[in-house]
This record gives C-alpha cells, sequence and structure tokens, in this order.
C-alpha cells in the first residue's frame, strides 16, 4: 500500500476531486512506468513469520536499510515503518503482515524497472542475511496461519482490521497473507484513459493466470491457482471487482469521482493520528459532516483513492491489480507486458477489439472463474491461454516497436519471455509448483522457502 500522502489544501467541491484525476494526463512524452511488489519476510532457519520487533525483526531489518540506502525514514510514532527515497525514487512499505514491499520510481522503460528491482533485492539481502531473514515469492503464504503472523504497528491497519470481518469474508487473508506485484502506467487524456481502464479492466484475469502462484494454504494445496485472485471476490465487495459502470457511456473522470465518493471510508489522518471514520461517507466529509472541526483536504481525497481495490485502480495513473507476487524473474514481466499493450497506440486498438463485444456478464464469469481454472477459463469459447498467446504476441510487438534499448542493444522483449514459456507449455506457475508438491517434493511446501526466495 502506498505512502500516505501530505497535503492538508483544503477541497471545497466535487469538481476539484475531478480535477485531482485529471492533472494525471501528461503527453506521451512523459509517459512512464511504475512497479510495486511485495515479498514475505521468513526466518531462514524455521520458515517462521518474522515479528515487528526484536533484534532480527522487521523494525532491524528496516533500520539496516536506512543505515545502507539514506532514504529517509518514515515514522509512526516511535516506529519506523518505511523508507522513502527523496530524490525522487521508490518507497520501502510494510503491508499488514510484514510484508516487505518496494514502490518503485517511475521509469521510462523496463530495463529501468528491472535494474531496479535487482539493485533493491541485493541491498535487502545485504541487510536481511545477518538477521536470518529471507523473502519468499509467492501470491500467499504457503504455510503460516492468520494467528501466526505478526501485526505491524500502523494505525491504518487497525482500521482496517477491525472493518474487514464486517464487509467480508476473506478481507484479513487479503491484508495479512497476500503478496501481488503491480504496474502503475500513464495516460494522456481523458479518453485515453477511459481506453486504457476498459482493455485494462476486461483483459485483466489474463495477467492473473499468466501470474497466478498461490495454490497453498498452511501447507496443503487449496484447490485453486491464484488463491489470492480469489480471496479479493470475497473481501469488501463495495471498493473491489470488475467496474462494469467503466464500460458504459459517460464513462470519465467525473464518473470515477463518483464512484470513489460512494465508497465507504476507512480513516481520515491528522498529524500521526488516525481518526476511525470506517464505513462512512467522504460526501459527508465534503460538507464538513463527517469529525467536528475537519475540513476535507487533498490528502484525505488522496488516501481515500489508495483505499478503493478494484481490478484495475484510476488514481493520477491506471494500476495494474490483479497479479499474484512471484520469483525475481518473472517480476519485470508485468510491466513488460502492460508497457507492450497499452503503450502501443496500435495495440491498445487491437486489444479494444478483442474485448469491446464481450458483456459485463461474460467479463465478470472470466474473472470468477480463473482464480481456479488459470489458463483454462474461457469466454466467448476461446481459453486464458489463448488470448494469453494472443496477448504476448502483441506486446512483444509493441516493445520492439518502442525501440527501448539497454546498452547491450537488447529491447524490452526479453522481459517476457517467462511469460512465454508459461504460455508455450501450457501450464501456470501454479500448476508448476502443485506438481513439484506432488512429485519431488513428497507433499511438503516446505521445499518453497528454497526454491521461491529471493
Amino acid at each position: 500500500m502506498a505512502r500516505d500522502q501530505v497535503d492538508m489544501t483544503p477541497i471545497e467541491s466535487r469538481d476539484e476531486l475531478v480535477a485531482w484525476f485529471e492533472a494525471g494526463c501528461k503527453p506521451k512524452s512523459k509517459f512512464r512506468v511504475g512497479t510495486e511488489h511485495e515479498k514475505f519476510p521468513f526466518r531462514v532457519y524455521d520458515h517462521a513469520p518474522v515479528p515487528y520487533g526484536g533484534p532480527r525483526g522487521i523494525r532491524a531489518l528496516l533500520e539496516g536499510m536506512h543505515e545502507l540506502l539514506g532514504w529517509e525514514p518514515i515514522m509512526e510514532g516511535e516506529n519506523i515503518i518505511g523508507l522513502a527515497d527523496v530524490t525522487g525514487g521508490g518507497a520501502i512499505s510494510l503491508e499488514p503482515g510484514g510484508q516487505f514491499e518496494l514502490s518503485g520510481a517511475p521509469v521510462d522503460n523496463v530495463h529501468q524497472t528491472a535494474s531496479e528491482l535487482f539493485a533493491h533485492l541485493a541491498q535487502v539481502r545485504e541487510v536481511a542475511r545477518p538477521l536470518d531473514i529471507g523473502f519468499l515469492g509467492l501470491g500467499m503464504t504457503p504455510r503460516w496461519s492468520r494467528a501466526q503472523i505478526p501485526v505491524m504497528p500502523k494505525g491504518r491497519y487497525k482500521i482496517m482490521t477491525a472493518y474487514m470481518p464486517k464487509v467480508g469474508k476473506l478481507g484479513l487473508d487479503m491484508m495479512y497473507r497476500t503478496c501481488t506485484v503491480q504496474t502503475n502506467h500513464d495516460f494522456s487524456s481523458e479518453a485515453d484513459m477511459v481506453l486504457k481502464m476498459r482493455v485494462a479492466l476486461a483483459l485483466q484475469p489474463v495477467a492473473t493466470a499468466l501470474f497466478a502462484n498461490s495454490p497453498f494454504t498452511e501447507g496443503k494445496p487449496n484447490g485453486f491457482l491464484s488463491f489470492r485472485s480469489e480471496i479479493w471476490r470475497d473481501t469488501d465487495n463495495a471498493r473491489a471487482g470488475m467496474l462494469p459502470w467503466v464500460f458504459e457511456d459517460g464513462m470519465g473522470f467525473e464518473r470515477y469521482a463518483d464512484y470513489a465518493l460512494d465508497v465507504p471510508m476507512y480513516f481520515i489522518k491528522r498529524g500521526d493520528k488516525y481518526i476511525d471514520v470506517s464505513g462512512k461517507s467522504f460526501r459527508d466529509h465534503l460538507e464538513g459532516k463527517l469529525v467536528p472541526g475537519e475540513i476535507a483536504t487533498i490528502s484525505d481525497w488522496a488516501n481515500h483513492v489508495s483505499t478503493i481495490f478494484p481490478e484495475v485502480r484510476l488514481k493520477r495513473y491506471i494500476e495494474m491489480r490483479g497479479s499474484d507476487g512471484g520469483p525475481w524473474r518473472r517480476l519485470p514481466s508485468l510491466p513488460a507486458y502492460w508497457v507492450g499493450l497499452i503503450y502501443d497506440d496500435a495495440n491498445l486498438d487491437a486489444c479494444w477489439e478483442i474485448v469491446k463485444d464481450w458483456t459485463a456478464p461474460e467479463r465478470q464469469k472470466l474473472r470468477d472463474d480463473v482464480p481456479r481454472l488459470g489458463f483454462k477459463a474461457t469466454i466467448r469459447n476461446r481459453t486464458l491461454l489463448d488470448l494469453a498467446g494472443e496477448t504476448l504476441a502483441l506486446a512483444e510487438k509493441g516493445l520492439v516497436r518502442r525501440k527501448r534499448l539497454d546498452r547491450n542493444g537488447r529491447d524490452e522483449t526479453r522481459y517476457l519471455r517467462p511469460l512465454q514459456e508459461s504460455v508455450a507449455r501450457g501450464i501456470t506457475p501454479a500448476e508448476e509448483l502443485l506438481d513439484d508438491f506432488n512429485g519431488p517434493w513428497n507433499g511438503s511446501v516446505d521445499p518453497v522457502f528454497f526454491e521461491l526466495a529471493y
């Protein structure tokens, strides 16, 4: 989850909320890509979760990263809860159960994202190794029960933890037991944003299948290929899902702002203090009715928008949210896939041609089927494997046309290779893990702590 925003400019009207989204428009020459990924810290010697405190805890890890990088610590009271690169780079933050997140800087190309990622993993390993901490690249913790997982000392998570069971059965699993990789992309105009949102929502199940990597719960197969994706179906349906109205006439910044206004709030933040307003309306906050003496601010809106969790989220950029976390080699594949598809005008149009006739119930069924079926899910008599192959071929052409070369003269297509290998084999990463579990691992998930460690 993103770092909380700090901009106490008062908001006086709905129009300012719409303008906040619109301010994200930028010329194509300024388009960037940002990649965020989460990973599970574990104790190397017994594969248990890592507590926040103590000489070998998450706090010690963050303090070590601070000393190594010199990034600015993000504090909540006495506790260090993250780090920010004040030169405009990335940030390191903690998810509720200690999942360690790198929010990458917005960069020009996938080579830079990959370099940033590999540098980050090398730095984290350097600090973590003496602490006996390892990191696991999976979409869901394969072994730990919810009761075993430590709680990070962040005020927003306390509020969310109390609220989640009121609105869905699996919200606490989402918070404490899952990891994702997501990418953030720019738009040049309202029309460009709408087309990208529609294509991204319709094709998000393809990315879910390509990255499906959460087949185990508490040491056993859970019956899904992406249980992380399944969890989102029963987390909080007022703030998650496939946003069918995005495909209706009249979609634009205004329509998204109205949607966000209707999503119940979690909190407002004043200084270091989180004020619990869970379930309340931002419309009431806008009218000064929520907290006596508090008026709505730009920060409140930015923080509220970051607590909405659809498959594709609009901020001042578009976030692709459908993919499980995974091993390091696959992480740059996600930005490569989406950059190749939506930063190339011919491909964006080609993708729209593929999905434009799909109905809202068809899109929903595909999204509902993919956690269990992966590449075998179908829409209009086409398998997701077929769609993955077609969209990967488009992405490859798009990346060739972009001509972003690294210092060895290679373009960005090489980052698609892990995905192309999955499609060639016709199986998701989760199915490979299940084959290992049923074969060489002899029914144990423990080898995953070696095989998928960073």
